[in-house]
């Protein structure tokens, strides 16, 4: 782990964070370009709903790596992701290419609402001191690729005007609803898999999500919902208290070492 990276940082890369990630990927599809891009990539190898114990392996060793990783390790990192973009893109129906500096601020805005979510969730709202870590080390989720320190908005102020205006922003069109739907019930996994989590993953996802991006998906979602998905996170945030420090870390601290394990190994980290 970096020494430089702030404790409060290091407290939001948690397991527990793995309940927000379906809720993650809807926000960063529902920039259209983003959600066709991914929806009908033609790259099946970083495809959730082909591979999605590879997809898991390598999304949150990228967000390892950006957040808790060197500068070494996060060049490392972005070699690897450039090489299997090269594919990514896309001039119709919807034009869309994975290098799009401004596409991955949104992806990364995106991750960075995430972490400081579910720190918020697991030990209450952070200090002033705490957020200013939180929000400049979210930086690197999109400087570990094309994003550069200029285009991250100066302070948090900066940042919610350009959130507000990136959620008026979103848009789906049947493609990209019918993917995320599908990947909020696991339609993608076998029957079995579907059937038992598919009900409690929509929930779940659901309640991670703000209420614009709700609407856009065309789910519902109720007081009553909204009141155990509160319980739902209250116990989620005690599990968290108790477990000692490398259990909460996992599956990240996981990945971290198997990335460094990988670049040691002249080996393939995506």
């Amino acid at each position: 782990m970096d020494e430089q990276t702030p404790r409060a940082v290091q407290d939001s890369i948690t397991g527990m964070a793995l309940a927000a990630a379906a809720a993650n990927v809807v926000m960063q599809l529902s920039r259209l370009p983003v959600g066709r891009g991914v929806a009908e990539s033609t790259v099946d190898s970083g495809r959730v709903d082909k591979h999605p114990l590879k997809r898991a392996r390598t999304t949150l060793s990228y967000i390892a790596v950006a957040m808790l990783g060197t500068d070494a390790e996060r060049a490392a990192m972005r070699r690897e992701v450039n090489r299997s973009h090269k594919a990514v893109r896309a001039k119709e129906p919807v034009a869309y290419n994975a290098f799009d500096r401004e596409l991955q601020l949104w992806v990364a805005a995106c991750l960075y609402q995430g972490i400081e979510m579910i720190y918020t969730m697991l030990y209450g709202p952070p200090t002033p001191a705490q957020a200013d870590d939180l929000y400049r080390h979210g930086a690197r989720f999109g400087t570990t690729l094309q994003v550069t320190e200029d285009m991250w908005p100066a302070d948090r102020a900066a940042f919610e005007v350009y959130w507000k205006a990136g959620v008026a922003a979103i848009e789906m069109d049947d493609v990209t609803r019918g993917y995320l739907r599908d990947l909020t019930d696991l339609r993608f996994l076998p029957a079995p898999v579907r059937w038992t989590l598919g009900r409690f993953h929509r929930f779940v996802t659901l309640g991670f999500l703000p209420q614009p991006f709700r609407d856009e998906l065309g789910l519902p979602w109720t007081p009553r919902d909204q009141a155990r998905f509160d319980a739902f996170t209250r116990r989620l945030a005690r599990v968290n208290r108790a477990l000692p420090r490398p259990a909460r870390e996992f599956p990240f601290n996981a990945y971290l070492w198997d990335v460094r394990r990988r670049i040691r190994a002249g080996r393939p980290i995506v």
